[in-house]
């Protein structure tokens, strides 16, 4: 395994929490995840060493998903639900109680714009500066400053919490 495979395997907890908030459920975001290795090892020799394998790879997965959007668009199909069964096993309020906060704010992400839930995605849950993110989603600053701000207003909203709590 070469230097280049090597860092990308390190990358896909952090990829596949991505994919799970672009593509909402569980897993269409395996198949995101999978399609965007498959691209990014297809296109190696486009990567320039030195440079943020982490930014190259996540605008891999956010052009994936456009495509994969449209296609849906065209096809009129959606993906596998969730399996249900998931949590089996699990015991103790605190883990519950843990999940059924999660489960909400997933399911609060999963009803904001796609631009703004990727905003998101990318620099509060990927830690991205703006200008990363930006540069992944090909947009101003300004732009993605303004999703920010939307897509996190109303997320708060919805979770009802007050947007100066946080």
């Amino acid at each position: 395994m070469n230097a280049f495979q090597r860092e990308m395997v390190e990358l896909l907890p952090r990829l596949r929490r991505l994919a799970r908030a672009i593509a909402r459920e569980p897993a269409d975001a395996d198949d995101l995840v999978q399609l965007t290795v498959e691209r990014a090892l297809s296109r190696a020799e486009q990567w320039t060493p030195g440079t943020r394998l982490d930014s190259w790879m996540f605008r891999i997965m956010k052009n994936a998903w456009i495509d994969e959007a449209r296609a849906r668009g065209r096809r009129g199909q959606v993906m596998a639900p969730e399996e249900e069964g998931l949590s089996v096993g699990d015991a103790g309020a605190e883990v519950a109680e843990i999940r059924l906060q999660a489960a909400e704010v997933r399911r609060e992400m999963a009803r904001l714009p796609d631009e703004q839930r990727l905003a998101i995605a990318l620099v509060l849950v990927e830690g991205l500066s703006y200008r990363e993110a930006a540069d992944i989603l090909e947009v101003p600053m300004g732009t993605l400053t303004s999703r920010l701000v939307r897509g996190r207003t109303a997320l708060m909203a919805r979770l009802g919490r007050r947007e100066d709590a946080a």
